[in-house]
């Protein structure tokens, strides 16, 4: 695949098409007044005929078929150009002229949005109309809810927005006023959509809190903390695409999976494995990737004792990985489980089946990992982190009576826990990730994410507000210094770093960040990738690149959505005169990325441990799982 930047990100007018006949200038140009008298008709020149009538007149310009420029319409309100892209990211894609003058309107209706335009829509512009919400009305041609679906990218430097409605819009402004007024309408509808309050300062600094001013006025934020990155960066890279074949951005290594590829497990050892439907697959780690060993642990209710109808969605390395916790949902759709299996790798088989209970009562858990991002690789390693809805807890194994379990006689031992805390209704956890020394970070279904420390887990040293969008998985860094959250149609980049009373730069998860926390960065798709990538499909499984050592900084932060792997460069993305931040308002976005398509929807893209990082690549592999196949992909230093 490839989206050329001609192609996306500038628009000429002498450049592009009308979509259609039916829409030449005709349709939208006033003809220019024409008079006649007696005396400009005895004047005519010899050989030339005289038009006797103004209706003469009208017809013979009408005839010529003449195009004059379009005049400004003092008339009409909020007045746009309105282009509409197609071709795909095929050679012949452009955009194309839809329709050459129309105008633009926020109105607030209760009707489903269904994608076609109704005239017998009970709408208002009034913004006090009950409890609808706002809808982007261009004409009569687009009609979509004010979203962050329709992924708005703002060019300033063109008065220009691009969005994502059925197909891809652009519009056009006749001035830099009203490009501002526009963005700033936009995001006050946007902002009362997600919060059901009208987009005053008081209601903002209600919703986001005093201490996140950064967050409500981006331009007020302190973001030198965000000035970490290293001196030389230089200009940013052209925006690229890659195409799967173009072998000086990216090499590939495919190999066939067993089918039904639920989840993929890294190792910074010798073996990585994939977790399919029917078993586990044993993978061998090398420098340019992981190459399948021919060895396989099955579900088939053999000497593995998992059963075929149990397929575990989760799996998480433990014990110098040695070992392999599989955590299975107990109902399809529903991501809680009442236990988990712990699987000896050496050996094939099922050692262990864990129960999760407190207070001699069965409870839940929707997500496990590891205690720290290096604890995979300790031999001795016999605790874990569990996540429930309002649950927070560590695991561990050891079993305090020293009683030896007997799994022939179906018995399931209950893992103690260690420590945690069950908080009342209402946080909504979703996902969570540790850092190097053991911190914690949560993700909830409002969007909030808070910062533990390794020392509690009661109370949360630092709760960063919602945008809007439901986290559903969330990393951090090993130096605990930068979070990535995924929403399904958006990355949300943190940055946790303060500096306290006494000077000292601390993070997030060791104290109270007052009220100079640096504003987050958005990653992106450009409204093009996002429709080639489909209507249905959602950003998931973001994550940074794989370090286990301090001192060391990751290079890259990946994604997945649809058939899409989507790849950003760290450094890039934290350098703030980077060229994607110029001339946006509210919260900057990155959209510098590269993507790898595959065949199929993409189960999970993860990189691999940085010690398989080779001197011409910047990166160690990325290792990509489709529900079929396993590719891995080193990334060229070249650009």
């Amino acid at each position: 695949m490839g989206t050329s930047q001609s192609r996306e990100d500038y628009i000429t007018d002498s450049d592009y098409e009308e979509e259609s006949e039916s829409e030449d200038s005709s349709q939208y140009d006033d003809a220019p007044e024409t008079t006649s008298s007696p005396s400009s008709s005895s004047s005519s020149q010899p050989g030339t005929k005289t038009l006797n009538s103004l209706d003469e007149v009208d017809a013979k310009l009408k005839s010529l078929k003449l195009k004059y420029p379009i005049p400004k319409n003092r008339n009409l309100k909020n007045p746009v150009k309105l282009y509409r892209h197609i071709g795909g990211n095929t050679p012949t894609a452009k955009w194309v002229v839809s329709d050459k003058i129309t105008s633009y309107s926020f109105v607030k209706t209760q009707k489903t949005i269904d994608g076609n335009d109704s005239d017998d829509d009970e709408e208002s512009e009034n913004s006090d109309f009950g409890d609808g919400f706002w809808v982007l009305k261009v004409g009569s041609k687009v009609r979509a809810k004010v979203s962050t679906d329709i992924q708005l990218k703002m060019f300033g430097d063109q008065r220009r927005v691009d969005f994502v409605s059925n197909s891809v819009w652009a519009l056009k402004f006749p001035s830099d006023p009203e490009y501002r007024k526009f963005v700033t309408e936009f995001q006050d509808c946007l902002f009362e959509n997600v919060h059901g309050l009208r987009a005053t300062e008081e209601n903002k600094v209600k919703v986001y809190g005093k201490d996140f001013i950064g967050w409500v006025k981006p331009e007020a934020a302190d973001d030198s903390m965000w000035e970490d990155a290293d001196d030389g960066v230089g200009k940013s890279p052209e925006y690229v695409t890659p195409v799967r074949g173009n072998r000086h951005l990216l090499e590939e290594f495919e190999e066939l999976a067993n089918g039904g590829v639920q989840s993929l497990a890294l190792g910074a050892l010798d073996n990585s494995f994939l977790v399919s439907d029917l078993g586990v697959q044993v993978y061998k780690n090398f420098n340019n990737g992981i190459h399948n060993k021919g060895v396989s642990v099955r579900f088939d209710g053999g000497s593995s004792q998992i059963g075929s109808n149990s397929t575990p969605k989760k799996a998480m390395l433990m014990r110098g990985e040695t070992n392999m916790m599989l955590m299975s949902p107990m109902k399809e759709g529903k991501p809680h489980a009442s236990g988990i299996k712990q699987l000896d790798i050496e050996t094939g088989k099922i050692v262990t089946e864990w129960k999760f209970e407190k207070d001699g009562a069965d409870i839940t858990m929707r997500d496990i990992t590891n205690d720290t991002k290096g604890s995979q690789l300790d031999p001795s390693e016999s605790t874990f982190l569990g996540l429930d809805d309002n649950r927070l807890c560590q695991w561990d194994m050891r079993d305090r009576g020293g009683i030896v379990q007997n799994l022939l006689k179906g018995d399931s031992p209950v893992l103690n826990w260690n420590q945690g805390h069950q908080f009342s209704r209402g946080t909504n956890f979703q996902c969570f990730a540790s850092t190097g020394d053991g911190s914690i970070v949560v993700g909830s279904l409002d969007g909030k994410i808070r910062l533990y420390s390794k020392t509690s887990m009661r109370q949360a040293k630092t709760a960063f507000p919602g945008l809007g969008s439901p986290i559903t998985q969330v990393d951090v860094t090993y130096d605990g210094k930068w979070i990535l959250g995924t929403t399904d149609t958006y990355l949300v980049l943190i940055c946790t770093l303060f500096t306290d009373k006494d000077g000292k730069t601390k993070t997030g998860f060791g104290g109270r960040m007052g009220n100079k926390i640096p504003a987050p960065r958005l990653l992106k798709l450009t409204p093009l990738d996002s429709h080639l990538a489909g209507t249905d499909n959602k950003f998931h499984g973001g994550h940074f690149s794989w370090v286990t050592e301090g001192g060391k900084q990751e290079r890259h932060l990946v994604a997945t959505v649809g058939k899409f792997s989507v790849v950003w460069d760290f450094q890039q993305v934290k350098n703030s005169a980077h060229d994607c931040y110029r001339g946006q308002q509210g919260l900057k976005s990155c959209y510098c990325y590269k993507i790898v398509l595959k065949d199929e929807s993409i189960v999970q893209s993860r990189f691999m441990h940085d010690k398989f990082a080779v001197t011409d690549s910047p990166e160690a592999p990325l290792v990509v799982a489709t529900p079929l196949k396993v590719s891995s992909i080193s990334l060229s230093g070249r650009r």
